[in-house]
């Protein structure tokens, strides 16, 4: 059973940080590549960034600058490093992984980031 289990999330004033992450089990974790997504209030969801299986990243335009990527292959874990949090930063954040070859991808079931003052 795939399972992917984001935390970190929670209440931060605009200028703050927060660090989230995400365990996953029942993959083969190195060969996934993963990636954080956020949907705001009434919108769609939206890739915030990305690494592949390789280490290679990429990443939305509003997370460039303030958001890092990264992923740990031991602990079956990637992270989502986010500084300098704005309000519009507000969404719930999901966790993927995609596979190609296999043509598998997983979502976790998300983490609240509520950037106000």
């Amino acid at each position: 059973q795939v399972q992917l289990v984001e935390s970190g999330g929670g209440l931060v004033q605009p200028g703050g940080s927060l660090r989230l992450s995400c365990a996953a089990s029942g993959i083969i974790f190195r060969i996934y590549d993963m990636g954080w997504y956020r949907q705001a209030s009434g919108k769609e969801r939206e890739l915030v960034a990305r690494i592949t299986s390789g280490g290679i990243t990429n990443y939305a335009s509003s997370a460039k600058g303030r958001f890092t990527i990264s992923r740990d292959n031991d602990k079956n874990t990637v992270y989502l490093q986010m500084n300098s949090l704005k309000p519009e930063d507000t969404a719930v954040y999901y966790c993927h992984a995609e596979n190609l070859v296999y043509a598998h991808d997983y979502w976790g079931q998300g983490t609240q980031v509520t950037v106000s003052s």
